[in-house]
């Protein structure tokens, strides 16, 4: 049997699933502004997983790092919901 196609949907519904909170966490408590964190690790993780020669690996890698630059668009939008009220807003976080 062939495992690697499994493995890979798992480990891509569980790091999207996880980084819904991250992105969540992050905005609460840092803001939209470290958004270069999420681009530095994510173009790291890309350029990383096209060297690792384990395809799961190399996929979750590729996975982790494509998310990652997709949460810099969520950070900018949790910072609009947190703006409509849906989702509670940080008193101590300072506003720039």
């Amino acid at each position: 049997m062939n495992w690697t196609g499994l493995i890979a949907a798992i480990g891509t519904f569980l790091l999207i699933g996880s980084f819904h909170v991250i992105v969540i966490k992050t905005e609460y408590y840092f803001g939209k502004q470290v958004w270069p964190v999420f681009a530095g690790v994510g173009i790291f993780s890309l350029l990383a997983s096209l060297l690792i020669s384990n395809m799961i690996i190399s996929v979750l890698i590729a996975v982790f790092g494509i998310t990652c630059i997709w949460s810099i668009k969520e950070l900018f939008e949790q910072e609009e919901r947190v703006k409509k009220g849906w989702f509670p807003e940080n008193p101590k976080k300072k506003q720039k």
